[in-house]
């Protein structure tokens, strides 16, 4: 295959006719989680988990060169991260907050001192002494990455050459790879402002040290080409978004300077080629800015993004668009005529000497590996319908192929793609008549509950729980014991009635501990369930489980996303056993636990033929059907979470009110049956609050629980000012990190919640469930939780009857 044409006036290196934006790093058995956490646990030394992480990246190195990437023309991104490629930003820019500014390894290349591995993970996950950054969903998926701290006495420059020596170490091996790391603007938009000892300028916003952020973002581009990379990847999925705290008009002159700078300044071969990747949506307004700009390869995002007119695309003619029409986020295989379509009309407004490359949509990081692997619990049909990352990769090459040789290249896979939609289109479980009569039957008047203050009485008369009542988000430590019995199960080793024997034992001993504990609303610690979403999806008709399905959602945290792949059916009830087997055990009040709607979907790779609103509503009556079974058996207490309510919310403003329309008519829906008696909770994590605080009003919730302990309790001032008037539990213990709160750390976030929010509103729990935890910090941190509680309820006695004398 021949070069094609460059404009004259610029040297653009060859680019790939097909690339993938980046690629599963946790290995096909999640060989990397295994290893990090043996290094935590200190079953491996440093040495043997840096030696791990090699070992790790070659092989994903030849796995790409088998499946087709050419291995001499940066067709392989280099994307390896030990824990998140944010905080990877941060530790090679050396934005270190000052609590870690003593993890020194070496001098880094201008002589400064790097974070060495112990401390990059002492920022991920804390210490006894040293709180954690910040966790937040990165942009609308269920990858978790952790914000950066900037402030303008934050050090920043270029401090850590990680992502050179692994460009090295793949050059070694003969393989040409691309660094890919977060962009400039990204990274500042994804930074928080915190406030340092020796205070800042009112009005600072992280934007404000771009020129810092440049300066050391050059330093790693010349190091780049100094070793030889021909291009580097810079991800910018922040410009496809306009939700950020700073105008619009900021982003994109903040991007102009910063890409006039970095592409403009440095020359080549000073440099590598730069490619602009932007996935998760439109770049809209801001791709003019990056077409007018010295960058030499532009990502467009056609899965989830539109196709920009002619004029705009004309544009890019001197540059190389790489276009992303193999999706990124779901495992459906790619209507390959579609997309090869798609290819053939980008190629067309561009004009002559148009340069298209292949891309999937966005980093494969989001999907698991090989669907190959998938025997067991995938049918032939269904699987015959999936393509995981290895299969999007044949896919990408395929349609690369199709684009520069033609279309009769393609070998039977353009036909193969039709009939394979339409065998899945026909499929008798995709549509069922029952359902789509229910939800056309469906009336507003099943939305609605009885007002909140007759509930909040009937509740109150029923339960009589304490001011600030205590209680837990659900799940407790999933020990060895459990998993064991559950692999047991699995195997065939022993009989389900043994397996659920178990399971009661469990159960039992978390209700007894949670009772000596002092807890007033006590939970059964969902022993039985090896995944909050997985669970349901097991006895869901229209859903399917994997069997390798792997993917990482934080760290070394890693889960398998359940497939909805047509209406939704619940054949019996799901929870009820477990739920009232509980409350028998005591005299407390015991949530019933369902996951809710949204973050079903959410968490699950969903079906692409119909409106996610319409499955939402599906799942939701299912939902409804055990809200009625649990209320029937005698559970007054039901949690529906919703965790990732916040995490679907459209990059768009535009698609915000749409989006919150369906995804709290879905919550309203599983949960308006209820009774007045029935206290309906609901849970949020690791999101900011702030932009949905009107849509989780809207829930209707008897009582809403959210993170705020990592976030050091940010969505205070929020709440108090949106005058949310139901129950409202601010977390005040981060279950991310090994930290162990004190009992005056969390009675110093309960005083500031009291400060912020009516007492009579506030509830104690954890920021989200306790399943990653060990149950020696667990029991600890719930003591030191009751145990701030009652001090703080004692506290409010006394102001109260202090309060009465003075009358």
């Amino acid at each position: 295959m021949s070069e094609p044409p460059v404009a004259p006036d610029r040297t653009v290196p060859w680019f790939p006719g097909g690339t993938v934006l980046g690629f599963p790093r946790i290995g096909p058995n999640r060989e990397l989680k295994k290893a990090v956490e043996a290094f935590w646990a200190g079953r491996r030394e440093l040495d043997d988990l840096q030696a791990d992480a090699e070992n790790l990246r070659r092989a994903t190195r030849q796995r790409l060169t088998r499946l087709g990437l050419s291995p001499d023309d940066a067709a392989i991104p280099s994307d390896f991260s030990f824990y998140d490629h944010v905080l990877d930003a941060a530790t090679t820019l050396g934005a270190v907050p000052e609590r870690f500014a003593g993890s020194a390894d070496a001098p880094d290349p201008a002589g400064a001192a790097a974070v060495d591995l112990p401390g990059y993970f002492a920022m991920a996950r804390g210490e006894e002494d040293r709180a954690p950054l910040e966790m937040t969903k990165w942009f609308d998926s269920n990858y978790h990455y952790l914000v950066p701290e900037i402030w303008p006495g934050t050090p920043v420059r270029y401090a850590d050459d990680r992502v050179v020596r692994e460009f090295l170490e793949a050059a070694a091996d003969g393989v040409t790879t691309r660094p890919v790391i977060v962009g400039p603007i990204t990274f500042l938009l994804l930074s928080k402002a915190v406030r340092q000892a020796d205070g800042a300028p009112a009005g600072f916003h992280p934007l404000d040290r771009l020129d810092d952020v440049l300066t050391a973002y050059a330093g790693l581009l010349r190091a780049l080409g100094a070793a030889g990379a021909p291009w580097v990847q810079l991800d910018e999925p922040a410009l496809v978004a306009d939700t950020w705290d700073v105008p619009r008009e900021r982003v994109l002159a903040a991007t102009e300077r910063a890409y006039a700078r970095l592409a403009g300044e440095l020359g080549r071969p000073e440099r590598p080629a730069i490619f602009v990747a932007a996935p998760y949506g439109s770049l809209g307004d801001a791709l003019p800015v990056l077409a007018a700009g010295p960058v030499e390869a532009v990502g467009l995002d056609l899965v989830r993004g539109d196709l920009p007119d002619a004029e705009v695309l004309r544009s890019l003619r001197h540059k190389v668009v790489v276009a992303g029409v193999v999706d990124g986020r779901n495992v459906w295989r790619t209507d390959l005529d579609q997309a090869l379509g798609l290819l053939e009309e980008v190629t067309a407004r561009i004009g002559p000497g148009a340069r298209v490359a292949v891309s999937t949509s966005s980093s494969l990081l989001h999907v698991p590996l090989d669907v190959g692997r998938e025997k067991k619990h995938l049918g032939k049909d269904l699987r015959g319908w999936l393509a995981f990352a290895d299969q999007k990769v044949e896919e990408v090459l395929v349609l690369a192929r199709c684009l520069t040789e033609g279309r009769d290249t393609a070998g039977g896979a353009l036909a193969e793609s039709a009939e394979v939609r339409e065998r899945r289109l026909a499929h008798p479980g995709v549509r069922r008549r029952e359902v789509r009569e229910r939800v056309a039957a469906l009336t507003d008047a099943e939305l609605a509950r009885a007002p909140y203050t007759e509930r909040v009485a009937a509740q109150r008369a029923v339960l009589d729980l304490p001011p600030l009542p205590t209680t837990t988000i659900g799940s407790f430590p999933q020990t060895s014991r459990i998993r064991k019995a559950r692999v047991a199960l699995r195997r065939g080793a022993i009989s389900d009635a043994e397996y659920r024997s178990a399971m009661r034992a469990e159960i039992e001993e978390v209700v007894r501990l949670q009772e000596r504990l002092g807890l007033d609303v006590l939970v059964h610690g969902e022993p039985e369930r090896n995944d909050m979403v997985q669970y349901f999806a097991e006895l869901l008709e229209g859903f399917a489980v994997t069997e390798h399905g792997w993917v990482q959602s934080y760290g070394s945290r890693c889960t398998r996303p359940s497939i909805l792949w047509g209406d939704v059916v619940r054949p019996r009830h799901m929870t009820v056993e477990w739920s009232t087997f509980a409350a028998s055990l005591t005299d407390r009040p015991v949530k019933g636990m369902l996951t809710g709607p949204v973050t079903i979907l959410a968490w699950s790779f969903v079906r692409d033929d119909q409106p996610l609103g319409d499955t939402a509503t599906q799942v939701a009556l299912a939902l409804r059907d055990e809200v009625a079974d649990l209320e029937a058996a005698g559970i007054g207490v039901i949690q529906v979470d919703e965790p990732a309510l916040r995490e679907l919310l459209p990059l768009r403003r535009a698609e915000h009110a749409a989006y919150l329309d369906w995804s709290v008519r879905a919550f309203r829906l599983a949960t308006g049956g209820a009774s007045p008696r029935t206290q309906v909770h609901t849970h949020l994590c690791y999101s900011e609050f702030g932009a949905i605080l009107g849509a989780i009003d809207r829930l209707d919730a008897d009582v809403t629980s959210i993170e705020a302990a990592r976030s050091g309790m940010d969505v205070l001032p929020a709440i108090r000012d949106s005058g949310f008037a139901r129950g409202i539990g601010p977390g005040v213990y981060d279950i991310h990190s090994p930290h162990v709160p004190s009992t005056e750390e969390i009675t110093d976030l309960l005083a500031a919640a009291v400060a912020a929010v009516p007492a009579h509103q506030l509830w104690v729990n954890p920021d989200c469930g306790l399943k990653t935890r060990r149950y020696e910090e667990t029991t600890a941190a719930l003591e030191h939780l009751v145990a701030a509680a009652r001090a703080v309820r004692a506290t409010l006695q006394e102001q109260g009857a202090r309060t009465s004398l003075s009358r």
